[in-house]
């Protein structure tokens, strides 16, 4: 397959799972792609990548890792792109491939899980919420967002690139946490006041849904239910921002 074939190919979430590849727009997210140390399995240019010098040491950069490289015209270019400014540049990544055995964590640390966050910007965000909060993990339940989908990449800022990240089926899940000593901890609009619960130990802390909230079954089997202090007639938050408070609030002290 060519490959302006395989980045039209890469849009589609069967197609990634099924190759092990992703697609990166833009020159900063494919200067985090290699600062990670991932593999770029191609790229496409066009004229506009080297009107900056950034881009062309980006350009002279593949060049030398002798990534294979396509130069198109800019409305090819903006026609395989999922962005409206692609930068002139579309490469194939081979993102790393986590399990939930490569997370092992320790006492204060804290593992972000998605349960069903359908928003792949909002799994990006999450993402890179997680990475500069000092989460050691992220783990992606069944209804959530493919993590290698390229909007959830360039709202992650790389930090997808970086971040273990794991897609796993609920009950495989919850066997990892009870056989790797970690409490589960979901979120929920009359949850306890984050700040005043006690953390001992490490913790998986579940967000839900962005409508719906935390699936019951997995509700069922928490330690605790958590929640931000809202002021009257605010419903809800972001999820990603209340990630954010949520996150500080328990590796504070840490």
């Amino acid at each position: 397959m060519s490959l302006l074939s395989t980045i039209r190919d890469l849009h589609r979430r069967r197609a990634r799972e099924r190759r092990g590849l992703t697609l990166a727009e833009g020159v900063r997210l494919i200067e985090e792609a290699l600062a990670a140390g991932l593999p770029i399995r191609g790229a496409v240019t066009s004229q506009a990548l080297e009107a900056t010098p950034r881009g062309t040491a980006l350009k002279a950069r593949l060049q030398r890792a002798h990534v294979p490289m396509e130069g198109v015209d800019e409305d090819t270019l903006n026609a395989l792109a999922g962005t409206e400014a692609p930068q002139g540049i579309i490469a194939v990544v081979e993102p790393r491939r986590w399990t939930m055995d490569d997370l092992h964590p320790g006492p204060g640390d804290v593992v972000l899980v998605l349960d069903a966050v359908q928003d792949p910007g909002n799994v990006g965000a999450l993402a890179r919420t997680a990475l500069g909060l000092g989460a050691m993990g992220l783990v992606a339940l069944p209804g959530t967002a493919d993590l290698h989908n390229p909007k959830a990449l360039r709202g992650s800022m790389g930090a997808l690139f970086r971040l273990p990240a794991v897609m796993a089926e609920l009950p495989v899940f919850i066997a990892w946490a009870r056989g790797s000593g970690v409490a589960l901890w979901t979120t929920a609009s009359d949850g306890m006041i984050v700040s005043r619960v006690e953390r001992v130990g490490a913790i998986a802390l579940v967000l839900g849904n962005e409508g719906g909230g935390v699936r019951p079954e997995l509700a069922a089997v928490a330690e605790r239910s958590i929640a931000v202090p809202l002021s009257g007639g605010v419903e809800s938050l972001n999820v990603a921002v209340a990630a954010g408070i949520l996150l500080y609030e328990v590796r504070r002290d840490r």
